[in-house]
């Protein structure tokens, strides 16, 4: 049994429309919010956070897309030491798996597998209306942040 308690020091959360413009904006805002929060640009804390929110975003925006209905990114910085990213869509009949390497020569397929490879964990966690797409990550890089919010 884990007895270890978590505790929200700091979230972000925005809306973003399902397009490749949108997936880009989110990215660049959660990395601008890790060094809001101390997380300085540049770090393997900043780099691995990047490419899991573009790959999670990117999903949602392409394969996630409902029309009319936005995707949400939330940031979730906790004690002990965890970043939980979670991309949330409106779209349920989609559930992302790990899947099997794509063919070497194959121009998509291996978003989730970088996923897997950078996060701790993983996963989807179905809601009324949609998904979310979740990772969590150990941050090592600061002290946590400036000013929570």
């Amino acid at each position: 049994m884990n007895t270890e308690t978590t505790t929200c020091k700091a979230e972000f959360v925005q809306r973003f429309t399902p397009t490749r413009r949108g997936a880009r904006l989110a990215r660049r805002l959660a990395l601008h919010q890790l060094e809001d929060w101390g997380y300085d640009y540049g770090t393997e804390t900043s780099e691995a956070v990047g490419h899991i929110v573009a790959e999670l975003a990117a999903n949602a925006a392409t394969h996630g897309q409902v029309p009319g209905r936005d995707f949400e990114l939330r940031l979730l910085l906790s004690e002990p030491g965890t970043l939980r990213i979670e991309v949330s869509d409106t779209r349920s009949e989609r559930l992302p798996s790990l899947p099997e390497p794509a063919a070497p020569d194959a121009e998509s397929g291996r978003g989730l597998l970088l996923v897997g490879a950078l996060a701790d964990a993983w996963g989807v966690t179905p809601r009324d209306v949609g998904k979310t797409v979740w990772a969590t990550v150990a941050v090592r890089d600061a002290a946590g942040p400036a000013t929570p919010g």
